[in-house]
């Protein structure tokens, strides 16, 4: 299995990550099409950056800002395959969200709106589409520190979006060794929207391809550079490695298994359950299993012997979990004349959703508000999306 790395040693940014990917290998004629269609004609040429070989894009776009509804429109009329055009839509998204969480509702995009960025999204999406690598991993993100001025003046580096973009995501960050902005909002979005497995994940691996793309600056010293490559690896990428722990307990009242299972999961388990089995003797038990990240598996081992009693807990260490790329969607509906908006859990695989949930706890609400049954909530949400995911090309009829 192939799994492309980004290595953002330097920080990253759109053109950097669009340049990364072409220097992998990425098809430069369809990216061009893709940022063309946007923006207008790319220049794509060949730079030093102390003394390394990178591929420098810039996108001659003018100097616009849009709402989110006018970056969105440009994305679907972008000229890109459907799987692209919606990846593209969810960095926008995530932008948003960021930006709602800072600023407010409504808020405006300001430097991520401007018609530079959508090109550079939909250009680094093109192009990550165009590798197909079964997995994408991202090691920890340089930040850099200081201030600089945007829209709204001065502003502490990373930018308050770049934060609330990172601090949504799985991805790590470091510091960063120069006073100035190493990683952007719209570079911070498209690696968290590309990453689907962490970097420790990836096992023995042999590397195929490196790509370098170039920063707009060249300070003396330091190459500022986005590193990303291919790894070959026999193990499929996309999933993660967990712990399973796993006890049998005969003299545990139901109350106290619900009540461990909730502590469970709200010490960090990825998935806890308790299953009847008869024991030695014919006695009727419970076989609690836990999933763990490593990294928590010590504190879910104490909460288990503290609430359970046990005496021996098995560990099964470091089990391959394949996960499925998953998102959020918000669909809006209308119910007995009020309007409505529900999220939606997506399952993707192969750039197209392949199963998708509404979300429990928010169309039970919506249930108990109207005073009618969950399931018409549900279908209601579930047929909306249904539909608007047809429309966008990501969802067979």
């Amino acid at each position: 299995m192939n799994v492309l790395l980004f290595d953002p040693f330097n920080g990253a940014a759109g053109d950097m990550i669009i340049g990364s990917l072409l220097d992998l290998g990425a098809d430069e004629g369809v990216v061009r099409a893709a940022m063309r269609s946007v923006v207008g004609e790319p220049t794509i040429e060949r730079v030093d950056r102390s003394g390394i070989r990178a591929v420098r894009v810039r996108a001659h776009a003018p100097v616009d800002h849009r709402t989110l509804e006018e970056v969105l429109d440009r994305v679907a009329e972008s000229d890109t395959p459907a799987p692209a055009r919606e990846m593209a839509r969810r960095v926008f998204l995530r932008i948003h969200r960021a930006e709602e969480s800072i600023h407010g509702h409504g808020a405006h995009f300001h430097e991520v709106g401007a018609d530079d960025a959508i090109a550079d999204v939909v250009g680094a999406c093109t192009a990550l589409y165009s590798l197909a690598p079964d997995g994408v991993a991202v090691l920890p993100v340089a930040l850099g520190r200081g201030f600089a001025v945007g829209a709204h003046g001065t502003f502490p580096i990373p930018a308050p979006a770049t934060v609330a973009i990172l601090a949504a995501s799985d991805l790590r960050t470091v510091p960063g060794g120069e006073e100035r902005e190493l990683c952007t909002p719209t570079g911070a979005a498209l690696l968290a929207e590309f990453s689907t497995t962490r970097p420790d994940d990836i096992g023995p691996a042999a590397i195929r391809a490196v790509g370098y793309g170039a920063g707009s600056r060249n300070p003396p010293g330091r190459p500022n550079v986005l590193r990303s490559m291919i790894f070959a690896t026999d193990e499929k990428a996309g999933g993660d490695r967990v712990d399973i722990l796993e006890t049998n307990v005969d003299d545990v009242t139901g109350e106290t298994l619900a009540y461990t299972i909730n502590r469970l999961m709200e010490e960090g388990a990825r998935d806890a359950s308790a299953t009847p089995v008869v024991m030695k003797k014919g006695r009727s038990g419970h076989l609690i299993r836990v999933i763990s990240y490593p990294d928590a598996t010590g504190r879910l081992m104490g909460v288990m012997a503290a609430e359970l009693g046990t005496l021996g807990i098995r560990c099964i260490p470091m089990i391959h979990r394949a996960i499925a790329e998953r998102t959020v969607e918000q669909i809006t509906v209308t119910i007995s004349g009020r309007e409505f908006a529900i999220d939606v859990k997506c399952g993707w695989s192969g750039g197209e959703i392949t199963s998708f949930k509404a979300e429990h706890e928010q169309a039970a609400a919506c249930a108990r508000d109207m005073g009618i049954p969950l399931r018409e909530v549900t279908g209601t949400v579930e047929a909306a999306a249904r539909r608007l995911f047809i429309e966008r090309g990501v969802l067979a009829s």
